[in-house]
C-alpha cells in the first residue's frame, strides 16, 4: 500500500461517479443493486440517487482489536438494553477498522476509521467471550459504532441521513512503513489516534457478514455489512488473562476527540490485529425488518 495521506474533501460533484462497470467480481454479483425510495438531498442544490448496497472494491483494511473497560464501554451505549461483550477481568472490546476506499460505487475515493464496540442487543444472557466465537448462534450480536472519522463531506452527510452514523470529517493518513500499516487520525492538524498494525502474520481468507448498530431519528437500527478478502493475522491470547502490556500498538493524543477514548482505558497491547491490501466489501441500507426501538 502506497502512502495515502488524505486531506478532507468538503465539496462534491452534482453527478454520481460513472464506475459501476468496475464492480463485476463474483462477490458483488451476490447483491442486487437498487435505489432508495427517494434521492438523498445533500445540500440546498444537490441531490443524488445512489445505488445500494454501497460497493467498495480493492480496499486496504486494517483491524485492531483492543481490550478496554467494560464499565466505560457500557456508558457509551445509547440504551440500557445494549450490552458490550464481556471479557475477563471486567473488560470489553473496542475495534478500530481503518479503510482506504480506493474504489467506491458512484463516489470518489476516501479514507475512514470505524470505532466500534461488539455488543448484544436485548440479550437473554450475556456470556463471556462466547458471542465472539459463535456469532451465528447470537442473532442479536453486532457492532455499535460510536465514532467514525472520514475524509469525505459527502459520505459524512450520507452516514448521518441514511444510517445515523456518527461520522465526522477529519484528516486521516494511512500508509506503510517498516513492515507496519500506520493509521493516523488528526483533529485540527494534530494526531489524536495513531495505530500500528503489522503487514505480516498468519494468512486467512474471510467471507463475513456482520450487523452494525446505529441510532437514526432516536431509533436503534441495524444494517448489514459484508466483506471478503485475504488477511494476515497476529493473535495475542495472553491478553485475555492479563492487563500487562508488553508492546504498544495505539497512541492516543490530546484533543476533544481523544478524551472519550481515554475514558475507555484502552490497553495498548492488542488482542488481535488483521491486515489486508485488497478487500471487497459492501454496506446495505438499514434493515426494514429489524424491530428497532426508541433510544
Amino acid at each position: 500500500m502506497k502512502v495515502n495521506k488524505m486531506k478532507p474533501t468538503i465539496t462534491f460533484d452534482e453527478e454520481l461517479l460513472d464506475n459501476q462497470h468496475r464492480f463485476n467480481d463474483s462477490f458483488f454479483q451476490r447483491f442486487p443493486l437498487a435505489s432508495r425510495e427517494t434521492p438523498l438531498q445533500l445540500d440546498e442544490n444537490i441531490k443524488k440517487d445512489y445505488l445500494f448496497p454501497t460497493f467498495y472494491r480493492n480496499v486496504a483494511c486494517t483491524i485492531s482489536i483492543f481490550l478496554c473497560s467494560y464499565k466505560e464501554a457500557k456508558k457509551l451505549m445509547p440504551h440500557p438494553d445494549i450490552h458490550p461483550i464481556k471479557m475477563p477481568n471486567g473488560r470489553s472490546l473496542i475495534v478500530f477498522s481503518s479503510y482506504v476506499y480506493r474504489e467506491v460505487l458512484g463516489i470518489p475515493p476516501y479514507n475512514e476509521v470505524a470505532m466500534s464496540i461488539p455488543v448484544l442487543v436485548k440479550p437473554s444472557s450475556n456470556p463471556m467471550i462466547l458471542p465472539l466465537l459463535l456469532e451465528k448462534l447470537f442473532k442479536n450480536f453486532g457492532y455499535y459504532v460510536f465514532s467514525m472519522p472520514v475524509t469525505s463531506q459527502e459520505n459524512t452527510i450520507r452516514g448521518h441521513k441514511i444510517w445515523g452514523l456518527p461520522k465526522v470529517v477529519q484528516e486521516i493518513d494511512i500508509y506503510e512503513e517498516n513492515g507496519q500499516s500506520i493509521t493516523m487520525i488528526k483533529e485540527d492538524g494534530i494526531p489524536y489516534v495513531t495505530l500500528h498494525v503489522p503487514t505480516s502474520g498468519s494468512p486467512k481468507t474471510f467471507d463475513v457478514k456482520s450487523n452494525l448498530y446505529s441510532v437514526l431519528d432516536h431509533k436503534l437500527i441495524q444494517s448489514q455489512t459484508n466483506f471478503q478478502g485475504d488477511f494476515v493475522i497476529q493473535k495475542n491470547l495472553r491478553k485475555l488473562f492479563t492487563k500487562e502490556n508488553k508492546t504498544s500498538a495505539i497512541k492516543i493524543g490530546n484533543s476533544s476527540s481523544a478524551e472519550r477514548l481515554k475514558k475507555l482505558q484502552i490497553e495498548e497491547e492488542p488482542l488481535q490485529v488483521r491486515y489486508s491490501n485488497n478487500m471487497n466489501s459492501c454496506f446495505h441500507l438499514p434493515n426494514k425488518e429489524y424491530s428497532s426501538f426508541i433510544v
